[in-house]
């Protein structure tokens, strides 16, 4: 929704004469709010789901929305600021894929330079892609993120999927299994998080803890195995489970 609103605004800009910085910054705040409403939405329902299964009251869940949202605005304003402060958006350390994909479409609808014949041939894929029953949404991340980042995600897809084929006892004990295993991805994705914050403000403040140049890319793999190893043992791995 997002890739599309700047598509749209942005030529809508260009054609009513608002060109330049403050054209491409009004499409990025466009895209920005649709972004952040369409996110918003998504997981707003949700939480209803959610507090409908456990029987809580619509009401007070919708409060907790409001003041969930005010107070995680302010937070992440003051980490965004301090991860640019510790490394620049756009670095090695914080690449911001999806960013540069925003900053690379207004730029060319303004410039006049975007390549639509890829534009238009992406739409194409992406039905033809829809049709024989792929996701498409998985399919393009996978195009446009470094290779750094799909390669753990496909890794992650392929211990689901031998998780989903591996012959168990029920379904009920299958669907434990990879519930078990999404709550400790969960568990990883938050933790990735705080250590970020952690690791910008080592970094403002001058404390060096790369550990790249020690372990090297071999050192990352192994630590990277051990990791997806810890992942299955805790998905397969307790006694009551064992039993089953």
């Amino acid at each position: 929704m997002a890739i599309a609103t700047l598509l749209i605004s942005t030529v809508l800009l260009k054609a009513t004469g608002n060109t330049g910085i403050g054209g491409m910054t009004t499409a990025i705040c466009i895209g920005t709010v649709i972004c952040i409403v369409a996110a918003m939405a998504g997981d707003t329902s949700q939480d209803l789901k959610t507090g409908y299964i456990v029987g809580a009251t619509p009401l007070y869940q919708q409060i907790g929305e409001l003041i969930g949202a005010v107070a995680a605005g302010l937070a992440i304003a003051g980490v965004l600021y301090l991860l640019n402060a510790a490394w620049s958006y756009g670095s090695s350390q914080i690449p911001a894929p999806q960013a540069t994909l925003m900053k690379m479409v207004v730029e060319g609808v303004m410039g006049g330079n975007l390549p639509w014949g890829l534009v238009f041939t992406g739409v194409f894929i992406a039905i033809a892609v829809e049709i024989v029953g792929i996701p498409v949404l998985p399919f393009a991340i996978g195009l446009y993120l470094p290779i750094h980042l799909s390669t753990p995600i496909m890794v992650g897809g392929l211990i689901r999927l031998w998780a989903e084929k591996r012959k168990c006892s029920s379904e009920e004990r299958r669907s434990e299994i990879i519930n078990d295993g999404v709550l400790f991805s969960s568990g990883m994705i938050a933790g990735e998080g705080l250590v970020g914050i952690l690791l910008a403000v080592f970094a403002v403040i001058g404390l060096d803890l790369d550990m790249g140049g020690i372990l090297g890319n071999w050192g990352g793999v192994v630590f990277f195995v051990l990791l997806c190893a810890i992942m299955i043992k805790f998905m397969f791995g307790s006694k009551k489970k064992a039993k089953q």
